[in-house]
């Protein structure tokens, strides 16, 4: 994941009486999921014979039992939270969080589907306490849902609306201390964009932080048609969505990716012209070079031998060497609506791993997966509760 700045903390509007601490054991249980939630569509994903992940959608219908959610706001809610910094175990399903308060410029969001990334594991452990929400701290920054209350200033949304979105505007400085693993949260209008009509709740999950991030960095970059491009790490989340991008949107002349080697034909799918499998190349010691490195796995110092002179590399994390930037993701929901058209002609396609969706009560066994650094595309959480 990205590495992040800290200049600035918000002023946090969510107290901490908010999240009520149990006084029995009973009020702190673990929740089975209760029936299955489909949407705008239904996508099946299965593994193919090498591994690599294949997502067939078809329309379906909108569930109701999500939609009828516009009409009723409780009190009370569910929602996975810590209240001290740690490892995944530090995660306790609460069922008595108060429903976040809605700001005028905002929307109550009930939650379909929220999607896991590595920075909700940083933030867990603690890396960024300079600039973090209080504790207890429900988290995530992914979700798709169905807006349920708007606030007044509120102008280009509905009770009734698909939504999806990145909640925080800036991933740690001041990230939300309700995020979007609950059965509702709150996020300001301009980070949010009308879910495409063709996916599913919980391919749309997965979709806006590291869509966000992907097409952040080839801007930032420079990148644009004509020019080539190495995406390392492209089976990720970021990186599955950086081939795509380059491809399909900013016109690449040639891109080429690395993975394992189960993954590489998943590669060749998403538009990757050379799939480079790191288990038997050194990608740094071919003669390709490239104008744009997009580096999602923290190998700075060997993208830099492979741009080309006057060429720039991203770098997600670890260290940084010129030409090589890092930047602060900014959250974005004309973004999301500029690459909407894309996702709806099937040019761009959100990968779920296909060990998911991961159901709600297993939210800690869904981060222990993720750590594990293994996933291919977003690991997702639905339905939720």
């Amino acid at each position: 994941m990205q590495a992040f700045h800290s200049s600035s903390i918000l002023t946090n509007p969510c107290p901490r009486s908010l999240f009520p601490r149990p006084t029995t054991q009973s009020q702190l249980l673990l929740s089975s999921v209760t029936g299955a939630r489909t949407s705008a569509a239904t996508a099946r994903r299965t593994v193919q014979g090498d591994g690599s992940a294949r997502c067939v959608v078809t329309p379906a219908s909108s569930s109701p039992a999500v939609a009828a959610a516009a009409t009723e706001v409780p009190e009370k809610m569910k929602a996975w939270a810590y209240d001290e910094y740690g490892d995944a175990g530090v995660l306790k399903l609460n069922e008595a969080v108060s429903v976040p308060p809605v700001g005028e410029d905002q929307v109550l969001v009930r939650v379909a589907a929220a999607a896991l990334n590595p920075v909700d594991s940083k933030r867990r452990m603690g890396k960024f306490k300079a600039t973090d929400s209080p504790l207890p701290t429900v988290p995530g920054y992914d979700m798709a849902g169905v807006v349920v209350k708007v606030g007044g200033q509120v102008k280009n949304f509905k009770e009734g609306d698909e939504v999806y979105g990145h909640i925080s505007e800036k991933v740690l400085e001041g990230p939300k201390q309700y995020g979007s693993l609950a059965e509702y949260t709150a996020v300001e209008e301009k980070l949010v964009a009308v879910k495409p009509k063709n996916i599913d709740f919980a391919q749309a999950a997965g979709l806006p932080l590291a869509i966000e991030t992907a097409h952040e960095g080839l801007e930032r970059a420079g990148f644009s048609a004509g020019k080539s491009i190495l995406v390392l790490g492209g089976a990720g989340g970021v990186g599955s969505l950086a081939i795509q991008l380059a491809k399909q949107v900013f016109g690449a002349s040639k891109v080429a990716a690395t993975a394992s080697t189960p993954k590489l034909e998943l590669l060749k799918s998403l538009g990757a012209n050379v799939a480079i499998d790191y288990t038997k190349e050194n990608f740094e010691e071919l003669p390709e070079k490239y104008d744009v490195v997009f580096d999602a796995v923290g190998q700075g110092d060997k993208a830099v031998k492979v741009v080309k002179e006057g060429g720039s590399v991203v770098v997600l994390t670890g260290a940084v060497a010129p030409p090589g930037f890092r930047f602060v993701v900014t959250s974005d929901g004309s973004v999301l609506t500029k690459l909407n058209p894309y996702l709806e002609s099937g040019k761009v396609k959100p990968i779920v791993d296909p060990k998911g969706p991961f159901p709600f009560s297993q939210v800690v066994e869904a981060f222990f997966y993720l750590e594990t650094g293994r996933a291919t595309g977003k690991v997702v959480i639905s339905p939720i509760p």
